[in-house]
């Protein structure tokens, strides 16, 4: 019979649990010991009977014969069990205790298996192909509950990433990458094609309108103040009431235009105003020396220390928006989140042309990872099996399938009955 095997070291303690699973494969091998020693001894209890009751005469030989064979069956597939995991009954006997001994050995030829076998381009392309990578992951993401798991998940990995950053080094970068972009950039084409933009969408003229409806009513709020200015201007010879009349007639006269340009869509300072407008833009694109100014403008605007300080700050304020708005659910940022995730999704469920790239990119980037670090892959197998202890190693392996090895000696002790069985009728014919 087997021998109980000593502590190891990483066995479990009684003082540590041992994992549900574990403790159901313990059970098992010891039950599976247990049958497979009782019939033993049941085979060498009938061989002691026949040996005593019936000295080998008669119907007493066969059992006797039988019995003999299931012992000698029995017994040799034990050792053989046995020396798979230790020496048997403790003895240095050669070639046993296999485990323990050529354990690197056997990590070695692990990691060479599977390497051979199951790492190879045409297994893993075939296995991705297989898998319909693109198509799960699509029908997964297209699930609006899971887009938002998605983007809860965004968010969280935002805020962690956030908080290992080292604001005061970012801070600089951030603010030497905007100065320094800015002061490179040449603005002129821009500011060119938001006025075009601008024109196009009418917003110009719509700017116009609140300009003069402001100008209007600021007139309003101060036609005290210019008729005092004016009465300081005015010679002293001339009446006050002369000052008063003209006063009133211009006043008059430039609110009326005021409310014309305001009330006509087509008047001719709006079309003069567009005129000049896109004829600045054409400026800025062709004339030098426009370009130039507007280039001048920015540097003195880019030294200004108020632009400065908000260049300094720049990071702080775009990195307390991104957390405030990944953090709220309802955000803007989560809910574009969200709604990406799901389009994603869509696009790569629904559309032949999108999965078939992505699942060629796939099988290009596993083909690459399996030709050039499948040696890395499995040095992970034959690296965590050297590290293990040797009998520890040997325990892990025989609860795998020690409960199934314990069928050999069950299987062994049975065959064995009926062979000596039927070559003791042999041996009684001839």
């Amino acid at each position: 019979m087997t021998s109980a095997p000593a502590p190891t070291p990483g066995a479990p303690s009684a003082a540590a649990p041992i994992p549900p699973v574990a403790a159901e494969r313990i059970a098992a091998l010891r039950r599976m010991k247990v049958t497979a020693s009782a019939l033993l001894v049941v085979a060498a209890a009938i061989y002691v009977v026949c040996r005593t009751v019936g000295h080998g005469h008669g119907g007493w030989g066969y059992l006797q014969a039988a019995a003999e064979a299931s012992m000698v069956g029995g017994l040799a597939d034990w050792f053989a069990v046995t020396a798979l995991f230790r020496h048997p009954l403790r003895l240095p006997i050669p070639h046993t205790a296999i485990i323990p001994s050529k354990k690197d050995q056997i990590g070695e030829g692990l990691a060479g298996f599977v390497q051979q076998y199951f790492l190879t381009t045409e297994i893993v392309s075939e296995r991705v192909a297989a898998a319909r990578v693109p198509q799960r992951v699509g029908e997964w993401l297209a699930d609006p509950a899971h887009a938002k798991r998605m983007a809860q998940e965004l968010s969280n990995v935002i805020s962690g990433t956030a908080t290992v950053l080292r604001d005061d080094e970012l801070r600089d970068s951030v603010a030497g990458f905007a100065d320094r972009r800015l002061r490179e950039s040449d603005i002129s084409p821009l500011l060119a094609r938001i006025i075009d933009a601008l024109c196009d969408a009418g917003q110009h003229q719509a700017a116009l309108s609140t300009v003069l409806r402001g100008t209007r009513t600021f007139l309003e709020q101060n036609q005290t103040v210019f008729r005092e200015r004016l009465a300081e201007e005015s010679p002293e010879w001339v009446p006050v009431w002369v000052d008063d009349r003209m006063f009133a007639k211009g006043y008059s006269v430039l609110q009326r235009l005021l409310a014309d340009v305001i009330a006509d869509d087509d008047h001719a300072l709006r079309r003069g105003f567009d005129t000049q407008l896109r004829e600045f833009a054409q400026r800025l694109r062709d004339d030098p020396d426009q370009r130039a100014r507007v280039e001048a403008a920015k540097l003195q605007l880019l030294d200004h220390p108020s632009v400065r300080d908000y260049l300094a700050n720049l990071w702080g304020t775009v990195k307390q928006l991104v957390l405030e708005g990944a953090a709220d659910p309802d955000s803007d940022l989560r809910r574009s989140a969200e709604a990406l995730a799901v389009r994603a999704g869509e696009v790569l469920r629904d559309d032949p042309t999108v999965g078939a790239k992505v699942d060629e990119a796939l099988q290009r980037l596993t083909g690459h990872v399996v030709t050039h670090y499948a040696d890395d892959l499995t040095g992970v197998i034959s690296t965590t099996v050297a590290r293990w202890d040797t009998q520890e190693t040997s325990r892990r392996l025989e609860l795998q399938v020690g409960r199934d090895l314990q069928f050999i000696r069950i299987n062994g002790t049975v065959v064995g009955a009926l062979a000596g069985l039927v070559i003791y009728a042999i041996s009684q014919l001839f």
